[in-house]
């Protein structure tokens, strides 16, 4: 198959683009910005046309979810509209579409895992794009699915891993959020997940992809200093009203998971051998 990534200098995109070379039986065409501008409807349909792409997964998405806030048609043309012409130009070749999408669908206000099927209710305008993004995907192409991920970190680009590493070396006090539960997720076995489905064949619908787990940005935090052998630093918890931001966060974001480990059969790794694995990279 002809396949197309875009947002291939993101996080997730890089972990694609190392899994392409250990998975040559289908061409991929890796682009970004510069390559291909995915608010350009007509650019989309002609490379698509051009290219004779069979299939489309698309990581790249406006995710600066605080300044999202204040730039919420940006943020609109990116994570709805763009999908939508990505989806509208597959469709009409009777392609398939891979859309990652995000927990901040939900506001996170229950306390048993999210279920794909569970009503959506987001509250910040990155999580209400991201669902308009997933409709507009499934209203034009019929052969597409929808993976929802969570707390996503990889060796590539700016996460949480990386930053609580900078700091726990650069400061000797850090103060983070313990009362936001949900689970890591590495972005390789994201893209690990993505290839499973790609090589097995696209099964339609919404699916959720985290790693195995629960824990709180606190907890995540001590243990990537305790892997990453940062002793100097003490962490000390915050309550959420301690660090106002501008986006309002899910205090409870478990996804499960049940679905794409059903219908793929594909066992997902404990959050914390994932990150071991990252760190060690680093």
């Amino acid at each position: 198959m002809n396949i197309l990534l875009t947002g291939c200098n993101g996080q997730l995109g890089n972990e694609m683009q190392l899994l392409e070379k250990v998975n040559p039986q289908h061409t991929y065409f890796n682009t970004d910005v510069q390559e291909l501008d995915i608010t350009d409807q007509e650019a989309i349909t002609r490379f698509v046309d051009e290219n004779e792409i069979d299939g489309i997964v698309n990581c790249a998405a406006y995710t600066a979810v605080d300044k999202a806030e204040a730039n919420e048609a940006l943020c609109t043309l990116l994570n709805a509209e763009a999908p939508a012409y990505l989806a509208h130009a597959i469709g009409q070749r009777g392609g398939w579409m891979i859309q990652i999408s995000t927990d901040y669908v939900f506001d996170g206000t229950q306390h048993m895992p999210y279920v794909e099927d569970d009503d959506t209710c987001p509250n910040s305008v990155y999580g209400r794009t991201k669902l308009v993004g997933e409709l507009n995907v499934q209203k034009f192409c019929e052969q597409s699915m929808i993976i929802r991920t969570a707390w996503l970190y990889s060796t590539f680009g700016n996460n949480f891993v990386k930053t609580m590493i900078r700091l726990g070396k650069e400061k000797p006090e850090l103060g983070v959020i313990f009362d936001q539960i949900g689970t890591p997720t590495y972005a390789r076995d994201l893209a690990v997940a993505i290839f499973t489905a790609i090589n097995q064949g696209i099964v339609p619908g919404v699916y959720h992809f985290s790693n195995e787990g629960v824990i709180s940005w606190y907890d995540f935090t001590k243990a990537i200093h305790r892997l990453a052998g940062i002793t100097t630093c003490k962490v000390r918890p915050l309550h959420t009203a301690e660090y106002p931001t501008p986006a309002a966060r899910p205090h409870y974001s478990v996804l499960d998971k049940t679905r794409i480990k059903t219908v793929y059969g594909i066992d997902i790794p404990y959050w914390e051998e994932s990150l071991a694995e990252c760190i060690a990279k680093l």
